[in-house]
């Protein structure tokens, strides 16, 4: 048996098929680039479609389309991430290098520069939380602004007439501060701008709100109030919407948004911080309360002095004799119906004085108005339009007749040079073809036509002979 026989049932190949012993040849394929990551990619999210990663940021790029873009690094490797704007809007916080991050997402390829990347869809800080991240990096932004410095502070209005409170209109928060108001101060109007003081919409809410009451004229202060919650609760107050609205009130700012201990970014940047809704209306109406207590006190030392007086009179009054004491009150008595009488007498007079001075101030403003009645100079008015009216019309009258004379004369010398008045003493004027006057006979000759006018029309004759007598051809 032949080597090729022996080794040919091993291989699996039959000795009669006379083929000889040769190593299989592997087909070889040939993979597109766009092809091979794009199977590479699939493979790779449907494997890795929801993971955790933990990492460093670096080299943040926020894009001008919203999207961001960042690398997430730890001591070892790198992963490139991408945030679209979408889940870029929903962050809490404000991405930033060197923050320690926990992003979510699905690990893909970018199949233009075939680089692994990780597609995210939510990141939160490791260690301290995402609101609290976000509320002390808008602080510290602000407060580089200058937002929250003392010189921008403005005081408020010691006797405000009316204040707008931008709060729930359902809560605790506007009962109690209408009931402090309503005990300490109730000449005081409140003017309430309902809002939302949580959710989505609290922020446009509440920065619309304020900017109604700066445009409205109708508040002295404004005051940002809302009960007490956790952080999350109190999210519409630590943002930067409400932040830069409440800088820019061109009116004084009371910030009162939960409890003594709750902090928000509207504390910051308010004129004023009351630990309280109840403490702001306090504060609100604390000089009117002053006031009012100082005249309460008044009133009391005065109602105690008072006393006193009536005390020490009654005391003087027993000690008197009674007959002693009523001689005092007759003379008392007397002497003030006797003031009575004189001032009753000096005000009779004075009223007498001024009413005579009144009566010479009306008879000169009587004696004015008759001086200047229209009535007079308006008939003075209509004489005088009378005699200009028949002054006029003798003018028109003596014009037309001196121009109806002056046209007769003209009339009459134009008829005597009119050429028909000669016609009419038997005249006649002959006009050859060309239209020029015969004057001579020199001008026709024998055969001409020629026009004869007369004072009552024209008639065309043809000249026979020009040195006789002309016979003429009449033609109508």
């Amino acid at each position: 048996m032949s080597r090729e026989a022996t080794f040919a049932p091993q291989l699996g190949l039959s000795p009669q098929l006379g083929l000889s012993f040769e190593e299989p040849r592997t087909t070889r394929r040939i993979w597109p680039v766009r092809e091979l990551v794009g199977q590479v990619r699939e493979l790779i999210e449907q494997e890795y479609g929801d993971v955790w990663v933990e990492g460093e940021i670096s080299n943040y790029r926020p894009a001008p389309s919203g999207h961001i873009y960042f690398t997430l690094k730890d001591a070892e490797a790198q992963l490139p991430v991408v945030l679209f704007r979408r889940q870029a809007m929903l962050l809490r916080f404000r991405p930033e290098d060197g923050l320690h991050v926990l992003a979510r997402g699905r690990v893909s390829v970018y199949e233009q520069r075939g680089q692994m990347q990780l597609v995210a869809e939510t990141m939160e800080p490791v260690g301290a939380g995402s609101l609290q991240l976000a509320f002390e990096q808008l602080k510290a932004r602000l407060k580089a602004e200058g937002l929250f410095d003392a010189e921008r502070k403005r005081p408020l209005p010691a006797f405000p007439r009316t204040v707008g409170i931008v709060t729930s209109p359902t809560g605790a928060v506007i009962r109690d501060f209408l009931n402090i108001v309503a005990r300490r101060h109730s000449g005081l109007s409140v003017l309430v701008c309902p809002v939302s003081v949580q959710g989505d919409s609290a922020p446009g809410e509440i920065e619309a709100a304020l900017a109604e009451l700066n445009n409205s004229g109708l508040v002295d202060v404004i005051v940002v109030a809302r009960g007490g919650g956790s952080l999350e609760d109190l999210a519409a107050f630590n943002s930067e919407r409400v932040a830069r609205a409440i800088a820019a009130s061109r009116l004084p700012v009371v910030s009162a948004i939960g409890h003594e201990t709750d902090f928000t970014i509207a504390d910051f940047v308010a004129d004023l911080r009351a630990p309280t809704p109840s403490a702001a209306a306090e504060l609100i109406t604390e000089a009117q309360h002053k006031i009012a207590e100082h005249l309460a006190m008044q009133e009391q030392r005065l109602a105690r002095a008072a006393r006193f007086q009536l005390l020490q009179a009654r005391q003087r009054l027993t000690r008197l004799p009674v007959s002693r004491a009523e001689g005092r009150v007759n003379t008392l008595l007397h002497r003030l119906a006797q003031r009575l009488d004189d001032f009753s007498l000096r005000m009779e007079a004075a009223v007498s004085s001024e009413l005579r001075q009144h009566q010479r101030e009306v008879t000169e403003l009587a004696a004015a108005v008759l001086r200047h009645d229209p009535r007079q100079q308006l008939g003075r008015a209509r004489e005088r339009l009378t005699v200009c009216r028949t002054q006029l019309d003798r003018t028109l009258e003596r014009r037309t007749h001196e121009s109806a004379a002056r046209l007769s004369a003209l009339d009459a010398r134009l008829h005597s040079l009119s050429p028909l008045a000669v016609l009419e003493r038997g005249y006649a004027l002959v006009i050859d073809a060309a239209g020029v006057v015969v004057r001579t006979t020199n001008q026709i000759a024998a055969g001409d036509q020629v026009t004869t006018r007369l004072c009552d029309g024209v008639f065309i004759s043809r000249v026979e002979s020009a040195a006789t007598t002309n016979a003429t051809q009449t033609k109508k």
